[in-house]
């Protein structure tokens, strides 16, 4: 039979309230007590059934996590990260795939979290990043925190961790730009995520530093996805005059970019240059491997989920500290000086 809290109590010697005090991390427990119930727990195996604790208290001891990406790399990241910081503060997760085109999402997350009895959501783009959204939920006091893409803190009195995508897109097109490329393809990401034009203007923003005036024809919309990648390729690869370097969104696009430049029998990176963005296992698995931005996503979920804790823990009355992440240049094979054209 699984071990009960009795069971922890017993092993432990203390009171049923001190083990519930210890599992619910509250600071009135003196250390060597608090070590004495941990070891019991461990050694018991002890599992608590948060969905029982619960409703037996007025605190609610799971989390949402709510997304809508189509790049699976991310998703599995962003629940890694906050699983494991759930797993350690004794919470359980939820997770939430959703549309964000939805008419009435704002409706359904609030119907969600009081039929499921969440304590709180961690929102990710492009939710994160929907002003009407967010206030919606916080007018229906549920408590949240946002990962989203930002160049500084936006200091709007709501929690975020917040990712400058824009100044490690600009250092990826500076790289390029460094080798020798003047010509240099833009394949976007979806418009609806804000790191899309965040990671634009880092582009748009390097190329006006170095003096080199942007062509319209090697800007290509799309998603975040291979396929997307591929066709964007493909069109910028059919110019009269194409490009020596292609800047993917991210690294999934820039698979795509790979893949195309292959089936065209170009040899990268001579032929073409190859940059992607995130350091998902794309950007490894790849020959040559990718040149790309490291975003580490999975402890930027970690950090958006314990600073949704520490809000729940002072029910909501704390003073918020934002943090930010910046993600760095990581240069791989898949970037060289172009070879001249003849």
């Amino acid at each position: 039979m699984p071990a009960t809290i009795k069971d922890v109590a017993e092993r432990a010697g203390v009171s049923l309230k001190t083990v519930s005090r210890v599992i619910n991390h509250e600071a009135s427990v003196q250390d060597g007590t608090r070590a004495r119930v941990q070891k019991a727990i461990e050694e018991l195996n002890y599992r608590p059934d948060l969905s029982a604790r619960s409703l037996r208290s007025a605190r609610n001891y799971a989390l949402g996590l709510v997304y809508d990406n189509p790049n699976p790399y991310y998703i599995i990241a962003v629940q890694n990260g906050a699983l494991s910081v759930c797993r350690e503060m004794g919470f359980g997760l939820q997770i939430h795939p959703c549309d964000s085109t939805a008419p009435k999402l704002a409706q359904e997350l609030t119907d969600l979290v009081h039929r499921s009895r969440l304590a709180g959501l961690v929102l990710a783009p492009p939710m994160s990043e929907d002003p009407k959204l967010i206030r919606h939920l916080a007018k229906a006091g549920v408590h949240f925190v946002r990962i989203l893409s930002a160049a500084e803190d936006p200091d709007d009195g709501y929690p975020c961790v917040f990712v400058d995508d824009r100044d490690a897109a600009y250092d990826i097109t500076e790289h390029l730009i460094q080798l020798g490329h003047t010509r240099i393809g833009f394949l976007w990401g979806g418009e609806e995520h804000r790191s899309s034009p965040e990671r634009y203007k880092g582009y748009a923003d390097a190329l006006q530093d170095y003096g080199i005036a942007q062509d319209k024809k090697l800007i290509v919309k799309g998603d975040y996805s291979f396929d997307d990648g591929f066709r964007g390729a493909r069109k910028l690869l059919a110019l009269k005059e194409p490009p020596t370097a292609i800047f993917g969104s991210n690294d999934e696009i820039a698979a795509g970019v790979l893949a195309a430049a292959k089936s065209a029998g170009m040899d990268v990176p001579f032929d073409l240059s190859i940059a992607g963005f995130e350091d998902s296992p794309f950007s490894k698995q790849s020959w040559p491997a990718l040149t790309t931005a490291r975003q580490a996503t999975d402890e930027i979920s970690r950090h958006a989920t314990r600073l949704l804790i520490a809000q729940l823990q002072k029910n909501g009355r704390f003073e918020v500290h934002n943090e930010g992440f910046s993600p760095e240049l990581v240069v791989r094979g898949s970037t060289a000086p172009p070879r001249p054209r003849k």
